[in-house]
């Protein structure tokens, strides 16, 4: 194609636009209300060419994406590899790759689909990126140049996920410096501010936002990672262990997502920036049901807080379309696109660990590693953390407590009080093994704890083992900001059925109750197995069901309350029984 076929296939893509453009520069907010739902066209042009990872772009692709009703296409792009351009300088794009994603970006626009391209596995800059920032920036430069008369509907995204040797502190240095640079031929253009760590929440404490009117901050979000990468390779050898993780809904699953957004809200909010969620995403080796409920709240949540939105992905491992039969994955197309918001799951508690610290410090433990120096001190109500020196790692101060009961296959919320003597902080929690290899059951959490105190919700999935001596972690490390506790509750969460979309499970009725030594429980043709737990969560008794009624002796159990559970392949029932 010659210069004079490109710029008047530019003009007629300009015109085919033009109802999403105004005459004045679009201000962040108004590009992000524009950007709306999306989706990433992922592993294809961020794979080393575009067939390695088995996920070549094809241009009907978008077409069906805006048929669907997605408004934007995020386009990773890998551009450093020596294909594609220059290790040397000057650090030259080949004009064959730069006329290729200019040919995916016309077809997005084509489609009236709003494009956002970034710069997506720049290995060498990750783990050298003062040795590699000129290239960094020679190639910003390139792209700006070759798209700075492309309409305001191409958003730039400087940089997906730094990470290892890219710290917090360098990217604000690059990003600067990325962004004068693409200001210098795209005064107006919106770019997307991405986070060190890996790109998300707990990235954006670090950022230092330049002042420019047109960037909108971008995170991803994978929580529970556990549950989201199951079975993914590529995350190392405990991700075969996580296969089974499941998300219920429940209103403390939920909680969970919305305490982990709230700094992030609270920080976009004192800057003046929208937030766009790049990727969001569940692996296809996760239960579909636990896919679709997971992706379905978290889109809907995300358009009550205003936040546009990019589905992880479109065709491959994470995605909503088959590329080798041409079909949809309905039951996710829906939950991004189509299905309210869905009511929460219920649940019945029970009790784990609950503590007010009346007995002082009783139980816990606070110890230090390497040069890090800490004390503790409680009583009245609470434990107090005194600080003196932070460490250079999290876990180089470490709080716990040991010997809590956790059963294989049950879900948990950790309920703390927490504030932050003289400034806000962050820190992190989680629950898992006492003793080597010290494996974390819940991932890592974590939090944002301000001088005012408040409540924290986590919850996970307990897919390991049973465990009767798991503890509950707090990494302290890295600030000298003392601490304050107040109380902690562990509960394990038995929902009342787990496959709430299943109108046939039938009306489990039990009787007497309060009851001596017999109970008897009708309807239970669905379930294989009976447990009874006490109320700290401890299997008291397990029986087998092979009959309709069913007549439970609990003679041996103690005077006290008792969760009753009714377990099957597909679903769980549980109740409350009062033993005389």
């Amino acid at each position: 194609m010659n210069h004079v076929q490109k710029a008047i296939l530019f003009v007629i893509l300009a015109l085919s636009i033009a109802p999403l453009q105004s005459g004045e520069p679009v201000s962040a907010f108004e590009m992000n209300q524009r950007l709306g739902r999306g989706i990433n066209m992922g592993n294809a042009f961020e794979a080393p060419d575009e067939t390695a990872w088995g996920n070549p772009w094809k241009p009907e692709y978008f077409m069906i994406m805006a048929d669907l009703g997605f408004s934007h296409v995020r386009i990773p792009v890998r551009w450093s590899t020596p294909e594609r351009s220059m290790e040397e300088p000057p650090y030259t794009i080949y004009e064959s790759f730069l006329n290729r994603i200019q040919e995916v970006v016309d077809t997005a626009l084509k489609y009236q689909l709003h494009p956002i391209i970034n710069m997506h596995h720049h290995n060498d800059l990750f783990q050298d990126p003062l040795g590699q920032k000129d290239r960094f920036m020679a190639q910003w430069s390139q792209i700006a140049e070759f798209f700075q008369h492309y309409p305001d509907s191409l958003v730039f995204e400087v940089l997906n996920e730094p990470h290892d040797n890219f710290t917090p502190e360098l990217w604000n240095e690059f990003f600067s410096e990325a962004l004068d640079t693409i200001r210098t031929t795209n005064p107006s253009r919106t770019v997307l501010l991405g986070t060190a760590l890996y790109g998300g929440l707990s990235g954006v404490p670090y950022l230092e936002v330049p002042d420019d009117p047109h960037l909108i901050l971008s995170v991803h979000y994978y929580n529970p990672f556990q549950f989201t990468h199951q079975g993914a390779s590529w995350v190392g050898g405990d991700s075969d262990a996580w296969l089974g993780t499941k998300w219920f809904n429940t209103e403390e699953e939920r909680q969970t997502i919305i305490n982990e957004f709230s700094f992030t809200k609270q920080f976009a909010a004192e800057h003046n920036l929208p937030v766009h969620v790049g990727e969001f995403g569940a692996y296809s080796t996760a239960d579909m049901a636990s896919r679709v409920r997971w992706t379905n709240f978290l889109a809907r949540w995300f358009e009550e807080q205003d936040f546009s939105w990019a589905y992880w992905e479109f065709s491959a491992g994470f995605g909503i379309y088959n590329p080798n039969n041409g079909q949809f994955y309905t039951s996710l197309v829906d939950a991004l696109l189509h299905n309210p918001m869905p009511d929460p799951a219920e649940v019945m508690y029970i009790p784990v660990l609950e503590e007010h610290f009346d007995q002082g410090t009783s139980g816990w433990q606070l110890n230090t590693f390497e040069n890090a120096e800490a004390s503790m001190s409680g009583g009245q109500g609470n434990i107090v953390i005194d600080i003196s020196s932070p460490g250079t790692e999290g876990w180089h101060i470490q709080l716990s407590k040991q010997g809590i009961p956790l059963q294989e296959k049950e879900l948990y919320k950790v309920t703390f009080s927490a504030s932050a003597m003289e400034s806000p902080r962050h820190i992190t929690t989680y629950m898992g093994r006492s003793s080597d290899p010290w494996t974390s059951y819940s991932g890592y959490i974590p939090v944002y704890i301000e001088t005012e105190e408040k409540e924290h919700i986590y919850t996970f999935y307990m897919n390991n083992d049973t465990d009767n001596n798991a503890r509950l972690v707090f990494d302290l490390g890295l600030s000298d900001t003392n601490l304050t506790f107040s109380s902690v509750l562990i509960e394990q969460l038995s929902l009342t059925t787990t496959s709430a979309e299943d109108h046939s499970i039938p009306v489990i009725d039990y009787f007497p109750n309060p009851v001596h030594n017999k109970l008897t429980i009708v309807n239970t043709e669905a379930f294989h197995t009976l447990q009874v737990f006490d109320l700290m969560g401890r299997n008291r008794l397990i029986d087998q069901i092979n009959q309709p009624l069913h007549q439970l002796d609990i003679s041996d159990l103690s005077p006290g309350g008792y969760i009753v559970h009714l377990i099957s392949n597909e679903m769980r029932h549980a109740f409350k029984i009062i033993k005389k």
